[in-house]
């Protein structure tokens, strides 16, 4: 009886063991791919899956995106620029049983074609377009990648560059060049600014010219602003010194004529007359009077 109960046991022992030998559990973001005795069988979908232990081996393949870094790679460009640049690819297996058949390791097999493919791509661009257009750069070395990882059942979704290194010269170079840009801008800037200023003060000047008072206006603002500074010296101009003058001979005009008298300058007072040029110029003789007559023999 000890001995029918003790086969028992091995024999319970031995099912559950071999039970936990079969089970298998593939999780959702995976997909097995069932050898029997070496050869391929079938692909498992995800969920509880049970082999036969020893004779059949079950790979579990995970259909994630997959984030890849390609090392920076030197590379001369088509103008002979040395750079270094360096990119990463995302890709992900949609045939699992490709990806285990078909090639032995996929992440080292992509990263190597993905090195190659970067120098490729890249080394037919100028810098210029390297720098401006790396969209299509990027979109040039996922389809190249396409062709040949199409074969492993792996699909690239994308690539991009992600560091462009210059050498130091080659980097003074671009900043004086985009300097000298910017100062290209600034001046056409200016000369444009320059330009409707002038149209402006064309029209103000025409505005001015058709109304006189506009441009007396305009200075006793000029004298105002300079008056908030408190200068100690005010610069006049010419037209407001002729307004100045023509304010106090108005003045002088009306004093005048409230006390009576004409005002020289003024219509109805006597002419002033200048100095004689043929009469004595020396106070003592117009004293004294004209002098003798000369004596013709003398």
């Amino acid at each position: 009886m000890g001995v029918l109960i003790a086969v028992v046991v091995i024999v319970v022992v031995l099912a559950l063991l071999a039970f936990g030998l079969s089970v298998r559990i593939v999780k959702q973001y995976e997909q097995g791919v069932l050898f029997r005795l070496g050869r391929l069988r079938s692909s498992r979908a995800p969920g509880f899956q049970l082999i036969i232990p020893v004779v059949d081996v079950l790979r579990r393949v995970s259909l994630r995106i997959v984030t890849m870094p390609i090392q920076s790679q030197g590379i001369i460009t088509r103008d002979n620029v040395s750079v270094d640049v360096s990119a990463v690819a995302y890709y992900k297996v949609v045939d699992a049983v490709k990806s285990v058949v078909a090639i032995e390791n996929v992440r080292d097999a992509i990263g190597q074609i993905a090195q190659t493919t970067l120098r490729k791509v890249v080394g037919q661009h100028t810098l210029d377009e390297i720098l401006s257009d790396t969209d299509t750069i990027n979109v040039d070395i996922r389809k190249s990648l396409e062709v040949t990882t199409a074969e492993w059942g792996v699909e690239v979704t994308l690539v991009e560059l992600k560091d462009i290194q210059l050498p130091d010269s080659m980097q003074r170079a671009m900043a004086r060049q985009a300097e000298a840009e910017r100062e290209k801008r600034a001046k056409i800037i200016n000369a444009e600014g320059e330009s409707l200023a002038a149209a402006a003060l064309g029209q103000a000047s025409d505005t001015m010219m058709a109304h006189p008072l506009a441009l007396q206006l305009r200075n006793l603002q000029s004298l105002v602003e300079i008056a908030v500074d408190k200068n100690s010296t005010v610069v006049f101009p010419a037209p407001l010194m002729s307004t100045i003058e023509e304010l106090g001979s108005f003045l002088a005009r009306e004093k005048a004529a409230a006390a009576g008298s004409p005002v020289p300058g003024t219509p109805g007072s006597p002419a002033v007359r200048g100095p004689q040029t043929n009469g004595a110029t020396d106070p003592a003789q117009r004293a004294s009077g004209p002098g003798p007559a000369a004596n013709p023999a003398a």
